[in-house]
């Protein structure tokens, strides 16, 4: 019996990952609640359990007296003394109580205590274990559609991919292996509710952290990043190592590590650029692919002004204003884009030239990142050879 008990303890701590010491303090309790049942009160009761063995016994604690008012806590002083013929009355005799003597009810009891003990100590691993995931990515497989949720395994437990978390127009199979990332892991009564999603950037984020052994590394840092899942990503790199270029090193060789990526997400597209501290050059990345002529950013107001050639307007904007939009996300900038003719036939052209001429002398400059942090003027060879790429 009590090989049993230790197999059936060491089984329990495999599968559910819940400690023997627990295992064994839920099984003293359940059998002072079966005597508690049996006998209407367990004050007086004591277990010892064995943890190398499993031996088990239980104890009452009975004073000895004259004349016995309450046979679970008192003995007569003939019986003590048939125990030990030393004991007198008052003393305090322990005698051991038989586990197969306890009623069906109480044997019931005990049962849905290590029961319930077992489900809870279950539901506290299963929390430990995703509460320490939050915020990061996890391998799931898909099990079935609930409603307009998916519920997906995580190994341990189910987690919830609510619409709301899922790409548009992505739609998952039963047994479908795929990426999550954890959003949030609330305990409950019943079993920690795990949210997981499909469309949060941070997916994106901590996908080139697995697969960027740079950024794993800290020599590559992922400095901001929007999305519009399923379709378009724009991540912003910055290297703390002059050897080493951050988009390079995302790319990878011949694109194998966003290709990687990509292919993760289905074929979302992700435009990867440097990161730069003035906030005009930085908003003149974001807009790539699209070639820039004149940024002119103000960083207490958080906008920008930005001229574009006649012919990389709808690129600057993109489909349904996509690219301006994840632009200004990625860049917390609200953005103004103008081709070069509605900026000259609006006056601003000659303005925010002139602005930006009264504060820098272009004559004396010639490198771009020479300029006041918040202004970007392209230099006109720059502009004609984004027009000859283009045409050709």
């Amino acid at each position: 019996m009590n090989n049993e008990l230790l197999k059936a303890l060491e089984l329990l701590e495999k599968e559910k990952d819940i400690s023997r010491d627990t295992l064994l303090e839920a099984i003293e309790n359940s059998l002072i609640i079966a005597c508690k049942n049996h006998f209407g009160k367990s004050e007086n009761i004591n277990v010892e359990l064995d943890v190398n063995t499993g031996e088990f016994h239980v104890w009452a604690a009975k004073t000895v007296v004259e004349e016995v008012e309450d046979d679970v806590t008192e003995i007569s002083l003939a019986d003590a003394q048939k125990i030990d013929g030393k004991l007198a009355v008052n003393d305090v005799v322990n005698i051991e109580i038989n586990s197969k003597e306890f009623g069906r009810i109480a044997a019931m009891s005990a049962k849905n205590v290590i029961t319930q003990k077992i489900r809870e100590e279950e539901r506290k691993t299963i929390y430990g274990i995703y509460s320490e995931k939050k915020d990061d990515i996890i391998t799931g497989i898909v099990q079935r559609k609930i409603g307009t949720s998916y519920s997906v395994n995580l190994g341990k437990a189910d987690a919830i991919l609510s619409e709301k978390e899922q790409v548009k127009g992505e739609v998952l199979k039963p047994t479908e292996r795929i990426k999550v990332y954890i959003v949030d892991v609330k305990d409950s009564s019943k079993a920690p509710k795990i949210l997981v999603s499909r469309s949060h950037p941070n997916l994106v984020k901590r996908l080139f952290e697995s697969e960027v052994t740079e950024i794993r590394d800290g020599i590559v840092e992922i400095m901001a990043i929007s999305r519009e899942a399923g379709s378009r990503t724009k991540i912003a790199v910055w290297s703390n190592d002059d050897d080493v270029d951050p988009v390079g090193a995302c790319v990878g060789m011949n694109g194998a590590r966003v290709n990687a990526i990509v292919e993760e997400l289905r074929g979302e597209k992700i435009d990867i650029i440097n990161w730069d501290e003035n906030p005009a050059m930085l908003i003149q990345n974001a807009l790539s692919p699209a070639k820039v002529i004149l940024v002119q950013a103000d960083s207490d107001e958080k906008t920008a002004k930005v001229v574009v050639p006649d012919y990389q307007l709808s690129l600057a904007i993109g489909r349904e204003g996509q690219n301006a939009r994840l632009a200004a996300r990625l860049t917390k900038y609200k953005i103004d884009i103008k081709s070069e003719t509605q900026a000259k036939e609006s006056g601003e052209f000659d303005e925010i030239f002139e602005q930006m001429e009264s504060q820098n002398d272009f004559d004396d400059y010639e490198e771009m990142d020479d300029f006041e942090d918040g202004d970007f003027f392209a230099e006109e060879n720059d502009v004609e050879e984004a027009q000859k790429q283009e045409e050709e």
